[in-house]
């Protein structure tokens, strides 16, 4: 089973986004958005180069000007035939010519701008030196939410990258653990989102008995013992949208001690959940799944924010994390995951990816919470 890597936007779809994402800009107080080829880029304009280089690319948005992508030569064709490309100006320069000066001509030099996150530093040092005047803010500080708030067609992708990799699970609950390397059950878990439609894998944890209790060990090559707990958290994109679960199992039976742990987190992450509801701060859906490990005296084990944003990255604001107010609107998409870390025995993270509707929440994973035994 696979699917395609290509979301179903329009042309005007793209556009809808670059002129919100301006007036956006305008309202921050900025004059404009410089967005390098990464996430914000795809989500705007549905153009990925097909390598990242030395060449600028960069999406320049200002308000009541059309969007212009400056943009090598020799790479024009391809972003010629983005989804995005007929919403936008592709303004094009020669090897041995100053991308940063064909840039420039597009600024107000006295501006300050909202700039991606993964703009090279030569990039952005260049612009700098042919603006003096100019100044830059990071695009997460300038505007967090900038993809946050998800519209129908997105969350459909979001719904159905989260039951593919609710299908994983199904199946990976049935492969043999004890015995096996923690990298074979990773290779097992890449192999099965792949299956289920994910065209990229962007991380497949397996923490097992004392490795669970390292929040992102992700792999190693400890053999999987009975008796062990093991914590599964994998994900990745499909159609360019992102999944990530966690769910924890138990190789063998578990003691009585590893149920109540596991039964606590089990707790805290409905608690989390449960808090979901439009206009409420972020931190209180942390403060919920917190109280409730806290309330059971292993609040010092609980080391990690209880989640973050997903969308075309699997990691983006808005963050669950004391805070953070802002508030929940309805089409924000983040983890609740919670979990608990008992050094050198073993951790345990019950993680959904769950969305703001108009009366609460909606979970994107629907798998069993309880523990689950494994051979």
């Amino acid at each position: 089973m696979t699917g395609s890597t290509t979301p179903p936007f329009t042309a005007e779809d793209y556009r809808a986004r670059m002129e919100r994402a301006a007036r956006s800009a305008a309202d921050a107080g900025l004059a404009g958005l410089l967005v390098a080829p990464g996430p914000d880029m795809v989500w705007l304009t549905g153009y990925t180069p097909t390598a990242v280089t030395e060449r600028l690319t960069m999406l320049v948005l200002t308000p009541g000007q059309d969007p212009v992508l400056v943009v090598p030569t020799l790479e024009a064709p391809d972003a010629g035939h983005a989804a995005g490309a007929t919403a936008l100006t592709l303004r094009d320069w020669t090897d041995g010519k100053d991308p940063y000066a064909v840039t420039a001509a597009l600024l107000d030099g006295h501006g300050r701008f909202g700039i991606s996150d993964n703009t090279w530093a030569m990039h952005l040092l260049g612009l700098q030196r042919t603006l003096p005047d100019s100044s830059y803010a990071s695009l997460t500080d300038a505007l967090p939410m900038l993809r946050a708030v998800k519209d129908a067609a997105e969350l459909e992708l979001l719904a159905a990258a989260g039951a593919a990799a609710d299908a994983t699970f199904e199946e990976i609950r049935k492969v043999p653990f004890a015995g096996r390397r923690e990298s074979d059950v990773g290779h097992d878990l890449a192999d099965l989102l792949r299956r289920f439609g994910h065209s990229q894998v962007d991380f497949t944890i397996v923490g097992s008995g004392p490795n669970g209790a390292n929040p992102h060990h992700e792999v190693g090559d400890r053999v999987i013992q009975d008796g062990d707990m093991v914590v599964l958290d994998f994900g990745g994109l499909k159609d360019g949208y992102g999944s990530d679960t966690t769910r924890t199992v138990h190789v063998g039976e578990p003691s009585e001690e590893e149920r109540r742990v596991h039964d606590i987190v089990r707790e805290a992450q409905e608690a989390g959940y449960r808090a979901v509801r439009p206009g409420v701060a972020c931190q209180e859906v942390d403060r919920a799944a917190r109280a409730v490990i806290s309330d059971a005296g292993y609040g010092e084990y609980f080391i990690h924010r209880t989640g973050h944003g997903i969308g075309v990255t699997t990691h983006e604001p808005p963050y669950m994390i004391e805070g953070e107010e802002q508030p929940l609107v309805p089409g924000m998409c983040f983890s609740v995951e919670p979990g608990i870390y008992l050094p050198g025995r073993f951790g345990v993270r019950i993680e959904d990816i769950v969305t703001v509707t108009e009366e609460g929440g909606r979970r994107f994973n629907n798998t069993t919470r309880e523990l689950v035994v494994v051979g």
